[in-house]
């Protein structure tokens, strides 16, 4: 038993998800912080309000991905997971631009980021189910292309409404401008519609037919096995905690005593939570108590070696995406265009252009989807990425030095390249060394260091742009510049041929 070969059009038709869930996403990326400061943000307090986001889908995707990996019903096993997400989302696009306070809106965008998640965890196990190796890059790289085309659709919604159909992009001090609130009305209606497209004009291989396809993997790799030793494993697991949990716990004090920024206890707390969930599956271990909670747990700490490498590249990467995302609109009305009037014709003419900047950045990811693959064959997957992020890089660090808008979108050339690579090439990576029976689960673990940056992001980004910037965002994005770069680095010291651990908790 093998996997067949897919067609070009059977492979669209498995990604077509991707253009919904990357058009709400977009949606949320271009316009959440300009809603923010509209409800009364200050620049320094909208890191932490997009910090509840991240942390829900830090929750969400292991456990989506340990639940999909187990489900099997007459809709499928990863398409139940597709719906309920595409449902959920689609509800928050349309409550999201009608809130009426700030607190509701950061609720909302919480809610939302959850359900995107729940949708797009499993779109990734999707590709590592019904393609074999050699499809996996064309698989991921179509998925890039719906999600770049998306974005491009998603951010470039409010500037058409505003400047193609009329509709007002200002409104009263605390409102939302009507063009952003038809880009999120518009948004819903896209999300579920091009998730139930996948739903209904997609396959998925039989529980039996998978078993098949895994011992047959199992038998033409059979050098890549490795048994861990329990005893051992579960010692390693309570000393993995342990450090956890002190490291946590005195920075968390040193924090407190010091009285320094309260956002800071996010990230070290969150430390001793997941010591904490490590003594206690080790604890449970010894008694030889085994179900989905110590699974969970257990597997986090026997990732496979090349996605503890990927990890720190993903992490860099992500950082300095989400430093762009969190302050690209300030920078821009700020820095380029001299106003923080969120009132003002100047300000709303300048917040409108930075989801014109992102439809670039997304149009050129879509646009340069399938060369990545090709370059990467004539050199490899880590060279390719690493210039990818080299390219990117420059690219946000120059947006200080830029006085147009036309020079802006020139930049964001350079960062759809980088983001075109980053949404493929590190999945097809990783998923050649991922264990079939894991693939889901394993692909919302690597979420964590896609969601991680973002915590560390949001969490002191602010304190520096404050402290160190003098509340001068563009200086955020010069930091991920150089962030970006050193993810580029490190992609050098990926090896993806290694053995695959295997533990039965």
């Amino acid at each position: 038993m093998q996997k067949r070969k897919l067609s070009f059009w059977e492979i669209w038709n498995m990604s077509f998800g991707f253009l919904g869930i990357q058009f709400g996403f977009a949606l949320q990326n271009a316009n959440t912080s300009r809603i923010f400061e509209t409800l009364g943000a200050s620049v320094e307090n909208i890191p932490i309000l997009w910090i509840a986001a991240p942390v829900t889908g830090l929750v969400i995707q292991p456990i989506i991905g340990y639940f999909s990996d187990k489900t099997w019903t007459k809709l499928g096993r990863r398409k139940p997971f597709f719906l309920i997400g595409a449902i959920l989302s689609s509800i928050c696009l349309f409550l999201m631009p009608n809130s009426p306070t700030l607190w509701i809106a950061a609720g909302t965008l919480w809610i939302m980021d959850a359900s995107i998640n729940i949708s797009m965890e499993p779109f990734r196990a999707f590709v590592g189910d019904n393609l074999d190796e050699e499809q996996r890059t064309q698989g991921f790289a179509m998925q890039s292309f719906f999600i770049g085309l998306g974005a491009v659709l998603g951010s470039l919604l409010p500037y058409l409404f505003a400047n193609v159909f009329g509709i007002s992009n200002t409104a009263p001090e605390g409102i939302i401008p009507d063009s952003v609130k038809w880009s999120f009305y518009v948004g819903g209606v896209v999300f579920i519609s091009a998730v139930l497209w996948t739903v209904f004009n997609s396959k998925e291989y039989s529980p039996e037919e998978l078993a098949a396809i895994e011992a047959r993997d199992k038998e033409k790799q059979p050098e890549r096995i490795e048994v861990v030793d329990k005893s051992k494993n579960i010692a390693k697991q309570l000393r993995v905690g342990f450090i956890m949990f002190l490291v946590g716990a005195i920075i968390s004090y040193i924090i407190y005593v010091n009285e320094l920024t309260k956002e800071l206890y996010i990230l070290f707390i969150g430390l001793i939570i997941v010591g904490l969930l490590f003594i206690s599956v080790a604890l449970l271990r010894k008694r030889n108590f085994r179900n989905g909670y110590t699974i969970i747990v257990t597997d986090m700490l026997n990732m496979p070696q090349a996605m503890k490498q990927l990890a720190w590249v993903q992490f860099f990467s992500w950082f300095a995406l989400f430093s762009m995302w969190i302050y690209t609109t300030q920078a821009v009305t700020g820095h380029i265009f001299n106003t923080t009037d969120t009132t003002s014709k100047l300000y709303n003419d300048a917040a409108d252009w930075v989801p014109v900047m992102f439809t670039v950045y997304n149009g050129v990811a879509a646009a340069v989807a399938f060369l990545l693959p090709l370059i990467a064959k004539k050199t490899s997957n880590k060279i390719t990425h690493m210039l990818a992020l080299f390219v990117g890089g420059i690219s946000l660090i120059s947006i200080y030095f830029l006085t147009s808008k036309i020079q802006l979108l020139f930049a964001m050339i350079g960062v759809g390249v980088a983001w075109a690579s980053i949404l493929s090439i590190p999945y097809a990576m990783l998923s050649n060394s991922l264990p079939a029976s894991k693939m889901g689960y394993y692909m919302g673990v690597f979420n964590f260091f896609v969601v991680l940056p973002q915590i560390v992001a949001a969490t002191i980004l602010g304190f520096i742009v404050k402290e160190l910037f003098n509340n001068e965002p563009v200086y955020a994005l010069i930091v991920g510049g150089f962030v970006m770069i050193l993810s580029g680095l490190l992609t050098l010291r990926v090896k993806t041929k290694q053995k695959l651990i295997i533990d039965e908790n």
